[in-house]
């Protein structure tokens, strides 16, 4: 997960006195927030997690193929499968089997991958570069990040039948798989060949508090809504990126309602709140005697959502990441 967040100091504005989707062909992008209500609100069970990245990842980049995306996917679990047929029915049905089935399909060299394992992109760590979040860049590099890794592991997990979700740490998604058999859950980080992780290595890579983590913030399973509320996210990065500031904060809100612990969509929601803040008074009006008497109820609004949306945030336990590639004005 990516992107810096913006929050207004107390002292800026002390001069002012507020699935059920269909083909991803058939997206309005002059109403994103009712797109994401809808790929957000799929009954429970029924989600398919690939057409939701697909669908997501063609919001951003209308250029994207996802019927070629879904063939791809569906190859890639069929040759999971032939895998798992070579060894005893017993084993192969088990979850534990077909994670290692999967692990190996995607981080090891072979037949079943053309000898072009799956790997983490270390020039662009983070997902900075344009679509590089996005399934099917992933699929024709074979280097992705914490965003499109595991997408990729999940979807073809819930494909091989597995008991797997997201979690996410501080600017960091994984996932957490279920073992039926033991009924145990583990983390996998699918950046490091979806190896296990314990809940004490994100601790300590990546700062967070434990009011976070008690509130469900952080290393918690999530449920489906909030799994497919936080693959929605880059709708709300792009919406931010090109303006559309309005949109970006409809959007967090149905992201907000999806998944009310998500941090990250708060925080950017407040980032919307001063970009808007700062588009229709602050560069129009950079002295206070200009501001017209019927705009400054507009902005002391935004300067009080903005501040609101960080209080939100910080009152779940969360504290601006310390990497410098967070962006904070005070």
């Amino acid at each position: 997960m990516i992107g810096g967040v913006i929050r207004l100091a107390a002292t800026l504005l002390l001069m002012l006195a507020a699935s059920g989707l269909s083909r991803a062909d058939d997206i309005d992008r002059s109403r994103p927030a009712a797109f994401v209500q809808a790929l957000v609100n799929v009954p429970e069970g029924k989600a398919d997690f690939a057409r939701a990245k697909l669908a997501v990842d063609k919001f951003v980049d209308p250029s994207i193929d996802e019927v070629a995306g879904l063939v791809v996917i569906d190859s890639m679990a069929a040759t999971v499968n032939k895998m798992l047929n070579t060894l005893p029915s017993e084993a192969a049905s088990t979850s534990v089997e077909k994670m290692k089935a999967l692990r190996t399909f995607l981080y090891e060299g072979g037949w079943w991958n053309n000898g072009r394992p799956f790997e983490y992109d270390l020039s662009d760590s983070y997902g900075q570069k344009p679509s590089s979040q996005s399934l099917p860049n992933y699929l024709a590099t074979r280097k992705g990040n914490c965003v499109s890794m595991p997408a990729l592991f999940l979807i073809l997990g819930k494909r091989l039948g597995l008991d797997v979700t997201l979690s996410i740490a501080p600017l960091h998604i994984f996932i957490k798989f279920n073992d039926d058999a033991t009924g145990k859950t583990w983390n996998l980080e699918t950046t490091s060949g979806a190896g296990f992780t314990r809940d004490a290595w994100y601790r300590q890579k990546l700062e967070m508090t434990d009011e976070a983590i008690a509130n469900g913030v952080y290393l918690k399973a999530l449920s489906q809504r909030e799994a497919l509320s936080i693959l929605a996210t880059p709708i709300l990065d792009t919406l931010i990126a090109t303006g559309r500031y309005e949109d970006a904060v409809a959007v967090a809100d149905v992201l907000i309602e999806a998944y009310p612990a998500n941090a990250y969509t708060l925080v950017k929601k407040g980032t919307a709140y001063y970009r808007l803040l700062d588009a229709n008074i602050i560069q129009k009006y950079p002295k206070q005697g200009d501001i017209p008497a019927d705009r400054i109820a507009y902005a002391n609004g935004l300067y009080k959502a903005n501040r609101e949306a960080f209080a939100r945030a910080e009152a779940l336990g969360w504290r601006e990441p310390k990497l410098n590639y967070t962006a904070k004005i005070e």
